[in-house]
């Protein structure tokens, strides 16, 4: 089993009957939805909350419950990736382009799972580019304040195109090298008119599964 199976596949236990889940996004998440569709198949009632276009998809395909995010007030437990994680579990996310959907998802999770290989773990974020979710009107303001923070910013492009998220925005990876205080630049980032959401989930995570490379899993937290 690859490692990235292997961790989706152990999150899975965090679910349980009757049950709201915020079903995350990306390569790693795939294998944690892909087990949930399994365990309803084979009779678990619990209702869904994707994360991205994507993950609605895959879930519809395996006949996974949806919840309209409309009718959500809480969700019981998120099973996401991460691009990024450090020893006091912040968080890097948005490598897919999803972060704007994921932190809200997020923001109303009672525990939070994250999965990640071992090589996205830091002793400090830096390693990862910031995915910041920007409006497209004024982009370039947008751009130009970032940078003040520090960093190296640079628009995300797909086949030679801006890259479109799923809510009509524009990302901008914004490269930093070392941050020391996530939660602070996270808030600095968001108070830059034009920045919906960026890509920081500090102080998030309730545990982040990993692995050792020999097989077995790891968990922070």
């Amino acid at each position: 089993m690859n490692p990235k199976q292997l961790i989706g596949e152990e999150a899975t236990k965090y679910v349980k009957e009757g049950m709201i889940v915020g079903l995350g996004t990306g390569s790693t998440a795939y294998f944690a939805i892909m087990k949930i569709g399994e365990m309803v198949k084979n009779g678990l009632h619990i209702k869904g909350v994707p994360t991205s276009k994507s993950t609605e998809e895959l879930a519809i395909s395996l006949n996974i419950p949806l919840l309209p995010i409309e009718d959500v007030v809480k969700i019981d437990v998120t099973i996401d990736g991460a691009d990024e994680f450090d020893a006091r579990k912040n968080l890097v996310k948005g490598g897919g382009a999803a972060l704007l959907r994921e932190k809200i998802i997020a923001s109303v999770t009672e525990f939070y799972v994250i999965i990640a290989d071992a090589a996205k773990g830091s002793d400090y974020l830096g390693d990862f580019a910031v995915p910041v979710e920007v409006t497209p009107f004024g982009k370039e303001i947008t751009i130009f304040q970032l940078k003040a923070l520090g960093c190296v910013p640079k628009l995300r492009y797909k086949d030679d195109e801006l890259l479109v998220t799923d809510n009509q925005n524009y990302i901008v990876d914004c490269k930093f090298y070392k941050i020391e205080n996530p939660a602070e630049l996270s808030v600095k980032m968001n108070a830059i008119p034009g920045v919906v959401e960026n890509g920081l989930f500090a102080n998030m995570a309730n545990v982040i599964i990993s692995e050792d490379g020999k097989g077995s899993t790891l968990k922070i937290g």
